[in-house]
């Protein structure tokens, strides 16, 4: 794989060898399972190019994620039709995984994910899923395709039963009654913040090791306001990091993608947001490696 020619954080050429790094960054700007507003497929690039302004230093951690070397690969040729998309992501993310990366997938839209969690379920027993999300995704269907950003954990749920939805504050009658029928560990954003979603009890039924979804309409406006479906009252930036800190201490967290964002050329601070939200993420994954600076 060749490294990208605007690697996440633009950092020393010694912290980004592909050989030497503990991360990898893979782009994959997608977008033909949108079903509103565009914009995914440069999210990737502006995320790049964002995270280029970003301190090494993590002043809750008091050290540098980037320690652990974040190297970042250029895309791979992605095929217009949805399943040859979900194929190749699913063969770039293996080819990975056999070099024993931890490995961050940038996207593009949601539809993306099951392939990427095709590859992790194929090195791993057993897994779960974690989405962060406004969404539940739980559609058959979305448009005439089972490939749609709406459609993605189903697709997932036909891969591992081993899912939690945090942060959802949009879903359809029948997903509604799929949720209430499979008794599947959803919490509509509400319930958590009224105390009555049990977070560590739902870590505790899912497998060690799990894998993390995020899709960016999760957040509150206030935090990243470009997103395809955008949904009022998300979590703000304290509440979605809290909730991330939680899940990277009680599980083996084995890897994770970042969806959703439309980029925008008159918005810096949603790109600027994710990016910061994908180191804090690695910083977390790595936190009891890293050296303290102070």
């Amino acid at each position: 794989m060749k490294p990208h020619p605007t690697p996440f954080l633009s950092p020393p050429p010694e912290r980004c060898a592909l050989e030497h790094a503990r991360v990898v960054v893979l782009p994959f700007p997608y977008e033909g399972g949108i079903s509103y507003g565009a914009g995914a497929a440069a999210a990737p690039r502006a995320i790049l190019e964002a995270s280029a302004q970003l301190e090494f230093y993590d002043e809750v951690l008091e050290a540098e994620p980037l320690e652990m070397g974040i190297a970042t690969v250029e895309t791979p040729q992605i095929p217009p039709h949805p399943e040859g998309m979900v194929h190749t992501l699913f063969e770039t993310v293996r080819n990975l995984l056999e070099k024993d990366k931890f490995v961050v997938v940038l996207g593009g839209d949601h539809s993306i994910t099951s392939g990427s969690v095709r590859a992790f379920m194929e090195k791993n027993e057993a897994l779960g899923v974690i989405q962060l999300d406004a969404h539940a995704d739980l559609r058959e269907t979305y448009d005439g395709s089972p490939l749609s950003h709406a459609c993605v954990m189903a697709r997932i749920r036909e891969i591992t039963p081993h899912t939690v939805q945090l942060g959802i504050r949009s879903l359809s009658a029948e997903e509604a009654r799929r949720v209430q029928q499979d008794g599947l560990l959803l919490s509509p954003l509400h319930q958590w913040r009224q105390g009555a979603f049990d977070l560590q009890e739902a870590l505790r039924r899912l497998p060690e090791r799990v894998f993390i979804t995020v899709d960016v309409d999760v957040f509150d406006w206030s935090v990243v306001s470009s997103t395809g479906t955008p949904e009022p009252g998300g979590l703000f930036w304290d509440e979605a990091l809290g909730i991330l800190k939680t899940i990277f201490d009680a599980k083996d967290v084995v890897g994770f993608d970042v969806v959703e964002l439309a980029y925008k050329k008159d918005d810096m601070n949603s790109p600027f947001a994710v990016a910061k939200l994908i180191y804090k993420m690695i910083g977390f994954k790595f936190h009891r490696q890293l050296t303290r600076i102070c």
